[in-house]
């Protein structure tokens, strides 16, 4: 056996190597806490943190060897808002206060910080490690048995009890195996079915394009079987916003593919004819599978009587969509998410008694001091009615939560320091010395924004921009694979913009890491052919 051959090998493709393993790695391993470095967060070090600190370790090996070239417009960008991140950080403990010097809030706040540097980390390592055309196919072949290994997953999650882990809420972070009730949302390895619905926000518009542009039937096929499989995935999560983004993204894709044919009337025939036929299948797997995503989507009308009953009208005149359930029977080493004392929303169906999301009479939990005769004092717990904001009642609980606390303070994290905002994980605190043990905004863009300031949404959205710029001048050049790539990256960037108006996507570990690796390979193949 040579030995320095497999060495040399080795050391040409190490990158490449590591690039693929974890674009399988990092969808597929679920979210199973290594440790926790602040105990009472609910933010965990996982397996794949460390998976990703030793491929950054060889990178920099290989990047002192000049073995790699990483120097892009992106790049420059991803540098320019890590500058701006740790600006803010500074701005956050030593100038505006509002992290106190208390190790478990600065080290909160590096935890966000370091976090996004972790996540840019899978655009560099990707965009050195091609080097050829077979490199980008390997590595898109390594997507799609990713994505169907998630799809398989979540029809054991759903119908045989396969395992849940979740981080919806501090209790199932901590690793607690469960399995799903009968209205849970189907999440399969990622944290929450949110995660899910956004990661397949991005894989699918991709596969979709390579799908339409493949000439081997083969190929062609399996790749319409995955969108197949995605699609159901997307509607078993019963993910509103995703799939709106998803709606959106496939619009994209047929459109920009049907416009690479050559004569107009091609063109028409083409696009109306694959929007038809994706839309059959949607609306079929809807018909079966989507009772939850229906009754979910109806919530939006809701506030609208006027519509709602014109809506009602016509649905009395159509038969009801059905769903076929399959009879196992619960593992006796799991507990349902039932069974846990903080509920995922929509475990059970809705009852109009409550806000339209709110599914138990949960009271309010107020601590009361109180004096005996004898002149001691204690603190008792006294439960009173819980009392909904006219949001909760007209728009359901998970709206009025942004519209009532979140997305304001958000504006005024941004509002005390408009240059860097207020820090990471500030904008959940009622005062600077509180500790919050979760930290979201559902909302990208106002997170940013309130996080780090103007500086740092115009660098964070800059890189987004930059690409969406470079895929667009894609589209026009005479590679099939560059062109098809740009239409992919366009529409699955776009549908994931469109989810962060609801969701902090970009902060989520599996849909940030996936992003940001498709990202460095659109880019790093468009480099090649340049």
């Amino acid at each position: 056996m040579n030995y320095k051959k497999i060495l040399s090998w080795l050391d040409k493709n190490i990158l490449l190597l590591l690039s693929g393993f974890l674009l399988a790695f990092i969808p597929l391993f679920p979210k199973i806490p290594f440790f926790s470095p602040i105990e009472e967060y609910i933010v965990r070090i996982r397996i794949e943190d460390f998976l990703v600190l030793f491929t950054i370790i060889i990178w920099l090996i290989q990047l002192i060897r000049k073995k790699i070239k990483w120097k892009s417009t992106t790049a420059w960008l991803m540098i320019a808002y890590a500058v701006v991140g740790l600006l803010s950080v500074v701005s956050a403990v030593l100038v505006i206060k509002t992290v106190p010097i208390i190790d478990k809030h600065i080290l909160k706040t590096l935890l966000h910080y370091f976090r996004y540097l972790e996540y840019f980390a899978l655009f560099f390592i990707t965009y050195s490690s091609l080097k050829k055309t077979k490199d980008v196919q390997i590595l898109l072949g390594v997507i799609s048995f990713s994505l169907l290994c998630v799809s398989i997953y979540g029809v054991g999650q759903k119908y045989y009890y396969w395992p849940v882990y979740s981080t919806m809420n501090r209790e199932f972070s901590k690793g607690i195996r469960l399995y799903l009730t009968e209205h849970a949302r189907v999440q399969s390895t990622f944290a929450g079915h949110y995660d899910l619905a956004a990661y397949l926000v991005i894989i699918l518009p991709l596969l979709l394009a390579l799908a339409y542009s493949s000439k081997q039937k083969i190929i062609k096929f399996f790749l319409f079987f995955l969108q197949f499989f995605g699609v159901w995935m997307l509607i078993v999560s019963a993910a509103r916003t995703s799939f709106i983004a998803y709606v959106l993204s496939s619009i994209i894709v047929v459109i920009l593919s049907g416009l690479k044919k050559d004569s107009f009337w091609l063109k028409i025939s083409w696009i109306t004819t694959r929007l038809l036929g994706l839309w059959i299948v949607i609306f079929i797997l809807i018909a079966i599978f989507g009772t939850d995503i229906y009754e979910r989507s109806l919530q939006v009308l809701k506030p609208y009587p006027l519509i709602y009953s014109k809506y009602e009208q016509l649905e009395k005149q159509i038969n009801k969509s059905f769903i076929r359930t399959i009879s196992t029977t619960p593992p006796s080493n799991s507990i349902s998410t039932k069974e846990v004392e903080v509920l995922v929303a929509s475990d059970q169906r809705p009852s109009t008694e409550r806000p339209m999301d709110v599914y138990h009479d949960i009271p309010d939990q107020i601590k009361v001091s109180t004096t005996s005769a004898d002149g001691v004092t204690e603190t008792i717990i006294v439960e009173k009615p819980r009392v909904w904001s006219d949001n909760a009642l007209r728009y359901g609980l998970s709206t009025a939560i942004r519209l009532d606390t979140l997305w304001p303070r958000a504006m005024q994290g941004f509002i005390r320091n408009p240059l860097f905002g207020s820090g990471y994980a500030t904008l959940n605190k009622t005062s600077p010395t509180d500790f919050t043990i979760a930290d979201s905004t559902d909302n990208n863009f106002l997170r940013t924004l309130g996080e780090t300031g103007l500086l740092g949404f115009i660098t964070f959205y800059g890189i987004v921009l930059s690409s969406i710029v470079l895929a667009i001048s894609g589209l026009r050049k005479k590679d099939v694979l560059l062109s098809t790539l740009s239409i992919g990256y366009l529409a699955a960037t776009l549908g994931l913009l469109f989810n962060a108006f609801f969701i902090d996507v970009f902060a989520a570990s599996k849909v940030a890491f996936t992003f940001w690796a498709i990202t460095g390979l659109f880019l790093g193949y468009y480099k090649l052919k340049k």
